[in-house]
């Protein structure tokens, strides 16, 4: 890839992050973990969540799963070849497994999850030799943003455990 090629691709993932971030926002204020997922194809949103475990009681919503299932419904087949996840933390064991599962091509994530991270902290799921698919990933895209909106999550529930 040339250098152009790489800032044109640094600049759309920039893009497609801050869809991501759009989403994890929305979990926020429905009182969620801040989580946000988009899945792209050929330049084009094809499927964006956020996490709603708590609302929908159900402990496999994740950003990335709900986005995963919009993708497939959009393109009409489980193989979603072509596509790229962008999410806000680094997926857990279970989101890995379904991006194999769904033969996507890149993964690009904000920060490591140290307490469940499946594609570099504790495990290795999207890139682990052993299955029968592989995911381009970048880790660390914009870090910061992600990392600060976790961190406001979590301090304010912190605050309101306190005062009760």
């Amino acid at each position: 890839m040339s250098f152009l090629n790489e800032l044109d691709q640094e600049k759309l993932d920039g893009q497609f992050m801050v869809e991501a971030l759009k989403e994890a926002q929305a979990a926020f204020e429905e009182n969620e973990v801040p989580i946000g997922a988009v899945v792209v194809h050929d330049g084009r949103v094809i499927g964006r969540a956020h996490n709603q475990r708590e609302t929908l009681k159900d402990p496999t919503a994740h950003a990335e799963m709900i986005a995963l299932t919009q993708a497939a419904a959009f393109l009409g087949d489980w193989r979603l070849e072509g596509c790229t996840m962008y999410v806000t933390l680094e997926p857990c064991p279970m989101c890995a497994g379904a991006l194999v599962l769904g033969r996507l091509d890149r993964l690009v994530y904000g920060p490591t999850d140290p307490k469940a991270g499946a594609c570099e902290t504790l495990y290795n799921i999207v890139e682990d030799e052993r299955l029968n698919h592989r995911l381009e990933v970048v880790a660390g895209f914009m870090e910061e943003p992600c990392r600060l909106i976790l961190q406001d999550f979590f301090s304010r529930k912190r605050q309101g455990e306190k005062k009760a």
